[in-house]
């Protein structure tokens, strides 16, 4: 008599963190990020997920080098500052020479032998006057009610379209809501004391998806942190410090897209 094998693998079950659903054999989860905890969820229920304020770890996180700074202006920080040490050159003067009139011509035209054209204006009619009727005001009304203007007619209320966060835009408002949170709001706003208001850089690491990066940049000094989102009750890890600008990543110099309060919290540019 033959036996049945018991066939069993080394996967663990996963259930989905929405709808509690153990996932079969060969589905995978989607990773989640919510309450500074990693969730997995099945692909049913990733719009629930979404719907809930659930951030998606990986997926959606592209950010363009060039992206709109503080000011709205597409240039890198070192870029801005290197052109406050150059000189502007003032512009090249051009003279605009009118063209001279030919003799005869402007002589015939002061003598006034040859009129304008175009200076003669048609003369003004009056406007014709006509006894509006009762039938006159009732064909304006109908008009008036097949345009969808009619008197008496409410009128609609203008609908309001809000742009919905990307999935990166969720994930560095949430990293500095972390940062806001801990104690190195007071580094910021100690530094900027002495050396101005820094330019500063949030991006989600692409190698590391639930990891945000935070660069706050000033011409003689720099503070590195990351964000875990997986992780939000390891705090805030201060990643880096220097004093050159030169030893930033081009990402970091590229993009300038949050600036920092006088109490050194940190703020998204709108």
């Amino acid at each position: 008599m033959a036996t049945m094998r018991d066939i069993r693998t080394n996967q663990a079950d996963v259930a989905c963190d929405i709808c509690g659903r153990t996932l079969l054999r060969g589905e995978a989860a989607v990773p989640f990020l919510a309450g500074g905890q990693r969730r997995q969820v099945c692909e049913l229920c990733t719009a629930r997920a979404a719907h809930e304020g659930w951030i998606r770890e990986a997926g959606g996180d592209e950010l363009g080098v060039g992206a709109a700074g503080v000011d709205g202006r597409r240039r890198s920080f070192v870029g801005r500052m290197w052109q406050r040490r150059e000189r502007a050159v003032p512009p090249a003067e051009q003279q605009a020479e009118a063209p001279d009139l030919d003799g005869a011509l402007a002589a015939e035209l002061a003598a006034g032998d040859h009129p304008v054209v175009g200076s003669a204006k048609p003369p003004a009619t009056a406007p014709s006057r006509r006894r509006v009727t009762t039938r006159d005001r009732h064909a304006d009304t109908e008009s008036g009610a097949h345009r969808g203007g009619g008197e008496g007619e409410t009128p609609r209320e203008p609908r309001h379209v809000r742009a919905v966060p990307t999935n990166a835009e969720l994930k560095m408002t949430r990293a500095l809501e972390v940062f806001n949170g801990s104690e190195h709001v007071r580094t910021v706003s100690g530094v900027a004391r002495s050396l101005g208001p820094p330019a500063v850089s949030v991006r989600p690491l692409p190698e590391r998806p639930s990891v945000v990066g935070i660069t706050v940049m000033w011409e003689l000094s720099w503070y590195r942190f990351e964000v875990d989102l997986s992780d939000e009750a390891g705090g805030v890890l201060r990643a880096g410090h220097g004093s050159e600008l030169a030893e930033l990543t081009a990402e970091e110099h590229g993009l300038v897209n949050a600036a920092a309060h006088s109490r050194g919290e940190l703020v998204l540019a709108g």
